[in-house]
């Protein structure tokens, strides 16, 4: 890893629009993600973890405000830089949106994928 790629305290926010709230849609792009090279090798070498959370971002007292994804990277001897591994949650996140048109009806929820300091907050 090069210099300044450094992933300790990053990870990277997975958000799903208000219209995954009726469906299934965040525990389906959880198990997707879990189940994508390199990110499943990873998981595996435990490296990384995908976690499922409610979101933080709601009006307060809202209720229902849903879920979001976090994948957070564990160590800093990870051997994929964080830009890779942003990279590659967006194409997955993309994959599984086309795999999801195919199988099911209506559109999917539009996506942020966005990186995180988990240290801030």
């Amino acid at each position: 890893m090069a210099e300044g790629d450094g992933v300790a305290g990053r990870g990277i926010r997975v958000r799903l629009d208000g219209s995954a709230g009726s469906t299934n849609d965040v525990a389906a792009l959880k198990a997707w993600l879990e189940r994508e090279r390199p990110l499943e090798e990873l998981v595996r070498g435990g490296q990384l973890r995908i976690l499922e959370r409610p979101r933080t971002d709601g009006p307060p007292g809202h209720m229902g405000v849903g879920m979001e994804i976090l994948l957070v990277v564990v160590g800093v001897g990870t051997e994929i830089t964080f830009r890779e591994l942003l990279a590659q949650t967006k194409r997955a996140v993309a994959a599984w949106k086309e795999n999801r048109r195919r199988v099911e009806r209506g559109d999917p929820p539009e996506e942020r994928v966005d990186p995180v300091d988990l240290d801030e907050g």
